[in-house]
């Protein structure tokens, strides 16, 4: 058997200090595990969002009636609440595994050898976003699921999704300058179709905020917009995000684009055939809750094969400045 190390006063010490650090002296992770553990936290920030459209489509969205604790009287749900109780508590309790799936990224990235200071603040950036969304949370519930601030927590949410996509994408490149595989004519084109993506995903929040599915059993309050117009306005934009998309692949096959960035197209040209298809069906069947979630979870895979592809329009090569030797290398590990 391997004896465990003593841990001495001084251990103890720096461990309080920056335990971010001792671990990095201590530990240095497979590239694979950065990558998995980027891959965790992005997983579990789409199937938070997955799990809170439950709520919402389940008619818990008061289950837990105040917040931070579940009811005045109780941190946790009480049998006299129900199922709907269980559900909207559940959800919050979700959220500690969100921030212990951003935390195994953070410390992973953190004892990476070399440090990548980018990586860890990626990390870092997606555990502040998880804290914001928390309190944006509890606020929906204080305002009894004002229909704004429910769109509001999706679309930041969404920004989670992009931080942790980034993150993921990082893990698989070096710390060189961005080289550009396309031209700059290329790169407007897919900036204009990020931007249309993001729009037919805020008109989606609209339409949720003004549709029947309100969260909750009681009188909600409702955008007060005809959802019915909305929900063809996004079929609109949805049109426009798919045709940019096409002319993306046709413009990438014209100028004989590396693989990466044609493949990647394939892949959201794919993934939007399918989220129209959802779209329209639960447009034409009114709307039933499985569709409406299904719709929600491919919106999340719609806007990670945005982002991407967006990605995907460069590449960054290992640094060969640093490879940092032994010397350089306890004193990153030393480093907050």
């Amino acid at each position: 058997m391997v004896r465990v190390p003593k841990l001495t006063p001084a251990d103890a010490a720096a461990a309080l200090r920056n335990p971010l650090a001792f671990i990095a002296d201590r530990w240095t992770p497979d590239p694979r595990t950065v990558r998995r553990a980027a891959l965790a936290a992005l997983v579990m920030s789409v199937f938070i969002v997955v799990t809170g459209g439950a709520v919402r489509l389940t008619g818990s969205g008061l289950g837990c009636p105040t917040w931070p604790t579940c009811t005045d009287d109780s941190l946790t749900t009480t049998r006299a609440m129900g199922v709907h109780g269980v559900i909207e508590f559940g959800n919050r309790i979700l959220t500690y595994v969100l921030c212990a799936a951003v935390g195994w990224a953070i410390v992973a990235a953190r004892a990476e050898k070399p440090w990548r200071r980018s990586l860890t603040r990626l990390g870092w950036a997606q555990f502040w976003v998880v804290m914001g969304n928390a309190v944006l949370g509890g606020i929906v519930v204080l305002v009894g699921l004002n229909p704004y601030t429910v769109a509001a927590h999706f679309l930041l949410s969404t920004a989670l999704i992009t931080v942790a996509t980034v993150m993921w994408q990082r893990t698989r490149e070096g710390d060189a300058e961005p080289r550009p595989l396309v031209g700059g004519a290329v790169r407007q084109l897919v900036w204009v179709l990020v931007g249309a993506s993001g729009l037919l995903i805020v008109a989606g929040t609209v339409v949720t905020g003004s549709g029947p599915h309100a969260g909750d059993s009681s009188e909600v309050a409702r955008i007060p917009l005809d959802w019915e117009m909305i929900a063809k306005l996004h079929a609109v934009l949805a049109w426009i995000v798919v045709t940019l998309t096409f002319a993306l692949w046709f413009v990438l096959k014209a100028v004989d684009a590396p693989e990466v960035p044609l493949s990647r197209t394939r892949e959201l040209f794919l993934i939007l055939l399918s989220q129209g298809v959802i779209g329209y069906v639960q447009y034409f069947t009114h709307l039933p809750e499985a569709l409406v979630a299904l719709h929600m979870l491919g919106s999340c895979l719609m806007w990670i094969a945005t982002v991407r592809v967006l990605l995907s329009l460069r590449e960054r090569p290992e640094s060969l400045t640093h490879v940092p030797g032994p010397a350089s290398e306890v004193s990153v590990g030393t480093s907050a």
